[in-house]
C-alpha cells in the first residue's frame, strides 16, 4: 500500500470485502429470524414487540459500535488488554451470583428489559489477553515454561461458564488451541487432542475395560513392531497409559458429573437410545424442516415446519433450518459459502500482518467463528449433540451480535493499520 493510502482516513483503509460479509450475513439473518418468529398480527419490521424488531435495534445499535471501534486509536486494544479481559471475568463471576436462569443455565444479567449474557464478551476479552501475552518479547510456546500461562487465559472463563452451567459456550474456548498451533505449539497436542476425542467416543460406545483392552493389545503389536527404537518404545508406553485414563476418565465423567439431560443427548446422538419425542426431538423436527426444503426451498414465509413452531429454538440456536426449508439446498450452500468466505479471508489478513499482537488476534477470531459455524451447523444437522450454541451474525440475540460484532471490527481496525508494530 503506499504510503498517501497509508495516512488516509481508516474508512479507505478497512477490508472491504470482509465488512462486505459481514453485512450479508447480519441481513440474511435477520430476514430469516423475520421469516422464524412471523405473524399475521406482527408484520412491522420494526415491531419491537417481536424478535425480529428488537434484532433490527441491536443491528443500529451494532453499527454505533462499528464507528466507535474504527474511530478509535489502534493502539488502544493492545493497551486495554488485560484490563478487558479481567472485566470480562468479573462480569462471569457476577452472572453467577446475581444471574437470570433461562433455560436451566445462569448465563444472564438483567438489566431493566435486557438481558445481558457476559460469556459473549469473554471472548474477546480472553482473544486480546492471549493476543497480548503471546506477543510479548521472548515468548515461545515452543517452550514448556511459556505454555501455563495461555492454558490459564483461556481456562479460567472457562471454569466460569462450565460453573453457570453453559457448555456450549465453554466448549468456544477450546478454538484458542488452534491460535497456540499456530504461534508454535506442537502438533502433538493437536494428536493428543484428536486422540483423546477417538477414545472418549469409544469407550461411550463400549465398555472401557473393552476399550483400554484394545488399547494394549494395539500398544503391543506396535512395541512388537518397533521394539528396537527406544524412543518410540517409551512414548508408545505413554499412549497406551494416557489413552486408558482417557477411556476410564470418559466413563466416569459421563456417569457422575454430566447432567442427565446431557447424558440423553449424547445417547441418542451415539445411537445408543432412541428418544424421537424427548431430547431426540429437536434434531429429528430440525431434519424434518432441512429435508423438506428440497433444492431450492418453500418460499419466503411459505415455510410449515417454521409456521407451526415444530422446530424449538428456531430464531438462535437452531436458525439454519429456516435457511433449510425456505430456501433449500441453494439458501443453505449460499449461507455456508459466505461463512466459509469470510474464515478464509480472516485468515489471509491475519497471515498479512506485521504486528503479531495484530495476527494472533485474528487467528483467535478466526477460531472463535469457526467453532461456532462448524458446531451449530453439525447440531441442526445431527452430527453434534444439542448444546446451545448461536450462529455468528444470524442467531437472534443482541449479546450475541454485538459480541461478534465487537470481535470482528476490532481485528478489521488492525488491519487498517497492519504496516504497524503495536
Amino acid at each position: 500500500m503506499s504510503a498517501r493510502a497509508r495516512s488516509g482516513s481508516v474508512f479507505t483503509r478497512i477490508d472491504k470485502w470482509t465488512v462486505f460479509l459481514y453485512a450479508a450475513l447480519v441481513f440474511l439473518g435477520w430476514i430469516n429470524i423475520y421469516a422464524a418468529v412471523y405473524s399475521e398480527e406482527h408484520k412491522s419490521i420494526m415491531d419491537t414487540s417481536q424478535q425480529y424488531g428488537k434484532q433490527m435495534i441491536w443491528i443500529f445499535t451494532s453499527g454505533v459500535l462499528i464507528l466507535a471501534i474504527l474511530l478509535s486509536d489502534v493502539r488502544l486494544y493492545h493497551n486495554i488488554s488485560y484490563p478487558v479481559y479481567g472485566a470480562t471475568l468479573l462480569l462471569l463471576v457476577l452472572v453467577l451470583i446475581i444471574g437470570k436462569e433461562i433455560g436451566g443455565n445462569k448465563s444472564w444479567i438483567q438489566l431493566g428489559s435486557f438481558s445481558l449474557q457476559p460469556s459473549e464478551f469473554a471472548k474477546f476479552g480472553t482473544a486480546l489477553a492471549m493476543s497480548k501475552y503471546l506477543s510479548t518479547l521472548q515468548v515461545d510456546v515452543r517452550e514448556w515454561r511459556y505454555r501455563w500461562w495461555p492454558i490459564v487465559i483461556m481456562g479460567l472463563p472457562m471454569l466460569l461458564i462450565l460453573a453457570q452451567p453453559d457448555t456450549g459456550s465453554a466448549l468456544v474456548f477450546v478454538s484458542f488451541m488452534l491460535v497456540l498451533y499456530r504461534e508454535g505449539l506442537p502438533g502433538m497436542y493437536l494428536f493428543l487432542a484428536f486422540l483423546s476425542a477417538l477414545v472418549a467416543i469409544l469407550s461411550l460406545v463400549f465398555p472401557p475395560i473393552y476399550v483400554i483392552g484394545a488399547i494394549i493389545v494395539t500398544g503391543g503389536l506396535a512395541y512388537w513392531t518397533l521394539r528396537n527404537q527406544k524412543r518410540i518404545t517409551l512414548t508408545l508406553i505413554g499412549l497406551v497409559f494416557y489413552s486408558s485414563v482417557v477411556a476410564y476418565g470418559t466413563s466416569f465423567m459421563f456417569n457422575n458429573v454430566l447432567q442427565t439431560h446431557q447424558r440423553d443427548r449424547i445417547s441418542v446422538l451415539l445411537g445408543l437410545k432412541d428418544d424421537p419425542m424427548g431430547v431426540g426431538y429437536h434434531t429429528q423436527q430440525s431434519l424434518i424442516a432441512i429435508g423438506s426444503g428440497g433444492l431450492s426451498g418453500k418460499g419466503f414465509l411459505e415455510g410449515t415446519q417454521t409456521k407451526l413452531n415444530y422446530v424449538p429454538e428456531q430464531s438462535t440456536d437452531y436458525i439454519f433450518c429456516t435457511v433449510g426449508e425456505e430456501w433449500g439446498f441453494v439458501g443453505s450452500s449460499i449461507t455456508v459459502l459466505l461463512f466459509l468466505g469470510l474464515l478464509g479471508r480472516l485468515t489471509f489478513l491475519a497471515e498479512r500482518q506485521k504486528s503479531n499482537f495484530a495476527r494472533i488476534y485474528g487467528y483467535s477470531v478466526v477460531g472463535i467463528l469457526f467453532i461456532h459455524f462448524a458446531v451449530n451447523i453439525a447440531m441442526t444437522l445431527g452430527l453434534a449433540p444439542v448444546i446451545g450454541i448461536p450462529l455468528p451474525f444470524f442467531s437472534y440475540g443482541g449479546s450475541s451480535l454485538w459480541g461478534f460484532t465487537t470481535l470482528l471490527f476490532i481485528f478489521i481496525r488492525l488491519d487498517a493499520n497492519r504496516w504497524d508494530e503495536l
